[in-house]
């Protein structure tokens, strides 16, 4: 039987399904992945196939196999449904299946549904091999790529890509596409790096999909940070009237309006929202920003009233706490919810946040950046240590790749240097680490002659004299 065992793998290997698209469980809370992909079965009734799909494989991450296999019936109901006859529709579904029953070592099960995809796939195409390109298949794989995370966009627009080849106006296909373009244009913003703006791409996906409100507060977020906020805000107007009770429509909206400043209307917007899915991690991560944001409004008037600010500090916590309990990879949460300790001068708790993540090893060069950022300035304008505050903010600009965060702790650890030197508080010391970030920066004249002022004032730094030296020679 091993050797049977041992071409089933080879066979099962050869499937286009979620497990052989290596989706990996590191990259996503399966607590709230689930979560998300429940709540949209309840509210979209047109794409089950897929999320029953998505769901049978998370229950089989999570080992409840028996519940996976549930999923998976009633991803083939709604084929039956929906698509009566269309087999290519059923691959991925009968894939899973094959690899679920191996999983549970039932393997004569396995093999009936690998041979179902076998004999499919001849029909389908005169290809005698398990992998065939079909449209279904890249979308299918498109929109799982697009439920793990960012790590997984950039695959996921490479599928809708070639599943647009094949049928260039299927509205599926091109609304994942849209969505895609849209998280990989928000992620080049966080990187640093050129950015495509989408809104084409996006009008021509609600062309095809006029009903997907998705789609429409993707338009308007869009359109608002092209400086055209106007004309969004129709399209937001318009999500209401159709959609007034979709999640996912809802939460886009409420980003609008915090982004528009309009914090009232977003929060009313988020808890109309969280009523009908309380466990949306998105929504409780919003809703905390919004109350910071009132925090921070509230502490700039001119008699700020306490318990008013209590009651949003209370409010804040409950819902960050909540985000991170869900979703420990959720990075910036963790840094949102330290904020707002240290704004109620809880200091040990938010030194607490931050060193739990700050020590874990797997977080994203990115990530990373964006956390010692946070940390460099809770250290500069909470605990007062400007020393701490440049170590973190050096720390981040010693990681290769550029973002957002690795700008942001340029921008503060040289502001605060050259503060110093100004105020002649500046030493050596000073002079000599502003010589690194320009160092680090690649901006090697001016490090030059940073190191040649600190070591004019401290000859013997055996260090500086290093550094210059190198400079020197790679010029």
């Amino acid at each position: 039987s091993t050797f049977s065992e041992n071409s089933l793998k080879t066979s099962l290997l050869q499937l286009e399904c979620h497990f052989t698209w290596s989706l990996l469980k590191e990259h996503v809370g399966l607590e709230s992945l689930e979560e998300t992909v429940v709540d949209h079965i309840k509210f979209v009734k047109e794409s089950n196939i897929t999320d029953y799909n998505i769901l049978s494989y998370v229950c089989h991450l999570k080992n409840s196999n028996e519940e996976a296999l549930r999923n998976l019936k009633k991803a083939e109901e709604a084929v039956q449904k929906h698509h009566p006859g269309e087999i290519a529709r059923s691959l991925v579904t009968w894939g899973n299946y094959a690899w679920i029953y191996y999983h549970m070592q039932r393997y004569e099960e396995a093999q009936t549904y690998v041979s179902k995809v076998e004999n499919s796939c001849k029909k389908l195409s005169n290809t005698a091999h398990g992998k065939i390109q079909l449209p279904e298949i890249h979308a299918e794989e498109g929109w799982a790529s697009l439920r793990f995370g960012p790590n997984y966009f950039e695959r996921a627009k490479n599928c809708f890509e070639k599943a647009l080849k094949g049928e260039p106006d299927n509205p599926d296909f091109n609304a994942g596409y849209a969505i895609a373009m849209f998280r990989l244009e928000k992620l080049a913003y966080r990187l640093s790096e050129e950015m495509r703006p989408c809104a084409g791409i996006l009008k021509r996906a609600l062309e095809l999909n006029p009903k997907n409100t998705t789609l429409l507060a993707l338009l308007a977020l869009e359109l608002q940070q092209l400086k055209r906020a106007n004309e969004g805000e129709r399209y937001i107007e318009e999500g209401l009237q159709i959609t007034p009770d979709f999640p996912v429509f809802l939460r886009y909206a409420a980003s609008f309006y915090r982004k528009k400043g309009d914090l009232g209307k977003a929060v009313k917007v988020l808890k109309k929202s969280l009523a009908l899915t309380p466990n949306s991690v998105f929504l409780h991560h919003q809703l905390g920003l919004c109350y910071r944001l009132q925090i921070l409004k509230l502490k700039k008037t001119r008699y700020t009233p306490q318990e008013e600010v209590e009651n949003l500090i209370q409010l804040a916590i409950f819902h960050l706490k909540t985000v991170i309990d869900k979703k420990p990879t959720f990075i910036s949460a963790h840094s949102d919810l330290a904020n707002i300790y240290a704004l109620c001068k809880r200091y040990e708790e938010a030194e607490e946040i931050f060193q739990e993540v700050l020590q874990r090893n797997n977080l994203s060069c990115l990530e990373k950046q964006e956390m010692c950022f946070s940390y460099g300035n809770f250290q500069h304008f909470h605990m007062n240590s400007e020393s701490k505050a440049i170590k973190y903010y050096i720390e981040g600009l010693k990681m290769e790749g550029d973002s957002y965060g690795r700008r942001k702790c340029r921008e503060a650890v040289e502001t605060l240097l050259k503060q110093k030197i100004r105020s002649r508080l500046g030493d050596a010391t000073d002079i000599g680490t502003l010589g690194l970030v320009y160092k680090l920066n690649g901006e090697k004249q001016k490090a030059i002659e940073c190191y040649e002022k600190a070591i004019a004032l401290d000859p013997n730094n055996e260090e500086y004299r290093n550094a210059l030296f190198e400079l020197q020679l790679s010029i």
